[in-house]
Parts: structure tokens; sequence; C-alpha cells
């Protein structure tokens, strides 16, 4: 499971140009799908299963791009100023390292800073590739690039730049291996633009057409110093969302999540968070409704180049989704 965490966090592939994380993961589930397909906007949809008496068609989404930053102008010394994709926040950028579509690494930078202990804004950030002037220079205006830090494995915990929402790719990818026996015709998506309005879930849900729906994501943590109040810590399983800010999600689905969690005797938590939201929302609008819910991955310093999640919550996380899909859902 890290080797294939590492693989998946390590490729590039930021909101709108998703094509090399998508090869990645077509090429791992190949082996258990029944027909793979890429829409029109990109998003790679794998059906398993065929429908069976108490079956219903069921979609599972994970988005698999990744915030990033878009160049927007390139002065007359090389400099590169740049705007985001996605929720890029300036105080986790100064510093930090990035890698454009074509290979050429940067470092970012700030103008003179006023006052050291305000946080600067974008405008006064910079992308320093090692050039001194515009001419030859490799990147134009438009370039993406997305940052660059490497996959760190800390024993209990993991470390990396995309966690959100490789990690949750991970749990799909792992629940499709192990899933033997389904009532369900699963449709598992790989979902793109995810960062940048949950673009991909919307269509594809519109094309699935689901009974049911669940988005894997990640979700905040209530358990670093005087972090905001919130009953979600690493290490204590996987989060079953009750609401965030984009969706209150099915009571039925959570009470079918949680009555799954303790039959199975796996650990689990009650997510509600304030700001943000997942696929599930796509899906829970799309057509005419669809009863919608979340399979939450604890995760610290989400939209930073060093997310954090334990590896428990994320083997948990499979287990549960594994016990979830195996079995006829009944909502009540």
């Amino acid at each position: 499971m890290k080797a294939l965490t590492q693989k998946l966090v390590e490729t590039f592939s930021p909101s709108g140009y998703e094509a090399q994380i998508r090869a990645v993961v077509r090429a791992e589930i190949e082996p258990f799908a029944d027909e793979i397909q890429v829409d029109a906007l990109g998003n790679l949809i794998a059906r398993k299963g065929q429908l069976k008496p108490g079956g219903s068609r069921i979609m599972l989404s994970a988005h698999i791009d990744e915030i990033g930053v878009i160049a927007t102008h390139i002065d007359e010394n090389g400099f590169v100023r740049f705007t985001t994709i996605g929720g890029v926040r300036p105080h986790t950028c100064l510093g930090g390292r990035v890698r454009f579509i074509n290979g050429v690494q940067g470092v970012i930078g700030a103008e003179r800073l006023d006052d050291l202990y305000k946080v600067p804004t974008f405008e006064q950030l910079y992308i320093d590739v090692g050039r001194d002037s515009r001419d030859g220079h490799p990147v134009r205006v438009g370039d993406v690039a997305g940052f660059d830090r490497p996959f760190a494995d800390l024993g209990k915990r993991m470390v990396a730049k995309s966690m959100d929402d490789r990690i949750g790719a991970v749990v799909l990818i792992e629940a499709m291996r192990q899933i033997k026996d389904t009532p369900h015709e699963l449709f598992f998506v790989f979902s793109v633009q995810e960062e940048v309005g949950v673009r991909g879930a919307t269509t594809a849900a519109f094309g699935v057409d689901p009974d049911l729906g669940l988005a894997v994501d990640v979700t905040g943590t209530g358990d670093t110093p005087k972090a905001r109040k919130m009953e979600v810590s690493l290490g204590n399983g996987p989060a079953i969302k009750v609401r965030d800010g984009g969706m209150l999600a099915d009571p039925r689905v959570v009470d079918w999540m949680v009555q799954t969690a303790e039959k199975q005797h796996l650990p689990y938590q009650l997510e509600i968070l304030e700001g943000g939201s997942t696929d599930a929302r796509a899906i829970q609008l799309t057509r005419a409704g669809v009863p919608a819910g979340c399979l939450s991955i604890p995760c610290r310093y989400i939209h930073s180049p060093s997310e954090m999640v334990d590896t428990q919550d994320v083997e948990n996380s499979i287990r549960l989704m594994v016990a979830l899909l195996s079995q006829p859902v009944e909502l009540k």
C-alpha cells in the first residue's frame, strides 16, 4: 500500500492536466475492471460487477487532480509571476519548489517584505527558474506547475504533497483489488478538476446515473496545537462525513456506514467539516438527486506541500470500503 501511495503522490498532475496520473491509475486497475472508459472531461471510470438481486448501481469517486500554479507573466529578469489552481495558500509557498509540465524546476521567492511577520500576498511572490532574462525562457504564460516534494515514510505516518486526494485513489484501487464478490454494479470514478469546483464528478455522476454514491477524500483534523475544534484525529480510524461546507450527507448513508463499521469491529469517527466539500456534493445533486455520503481520511496540513495521513487509518478505510461494497445495501 505504501509503494502504491508513493507512486501516486509523486506523479505530477494539477487540475486540468491529469493525463499522467490517469495513466498510472489505469495501469493499476486494468486487471480488476470489467470495463474502463475515459469521458470527455477526462474522468477515468472503471466498472466492476453486474447487478444481482439486492444489488445497486453505486458510484465511488476519488479525485486525482492536485493543487498547483499557472504562469501569468515573465518579467525582463526572468522571474515568473503566477496565480493559483485550486486552494493554494501564500504561507505554504515561500521557499517551496515547483515543477512545470515541461520538467522545468523552480523555487518560489518573494519581493522584499517591509514586515517579516506578515504573510506575503501572491502579488509579492514569484518563481525563480534560474534564468536572468526573458530571452529563450523555458516557461511560457499559461504553463502549469505542481509542487515538488518527495514522499516521506515516517512509519506510522506518511507525508506527501498530494495526499489530497491520491490517498483516496489508493483506497479505491485497493478496494477494487480486494473485492471478490459483490451484488452491485460498481463504478470506480477517478475524477478530475475537483480542486477547481468538483467539475469531474459533476459530469461523471450525470453519466453513471447511480442509485447511491460515495466519495473518498481527505478531511482536516483537530489534533494539532491550537487547531480549530474538530472531533477528528489521526490514528482514530476513517471518518464518516455527516456534514461539510457543501453538503449534508444522507442520514441513511451515514447509518449504513456506521453500522457496517461497528459490525466489522472497525474504528471510525464522525466528521463535521465547517468548510470545503467533496465529490459527494456533485453526486448528491446529479439529475433528480442521489443518496450520497463520504468516507474521509483524516489528514493534517491539507493544501500544503506536506500533507500527513496515518497508515492504519488508510488500511481501515480500505477494509470499511470492501465491507460496504460486498453486501446488499438497505437504506432505512
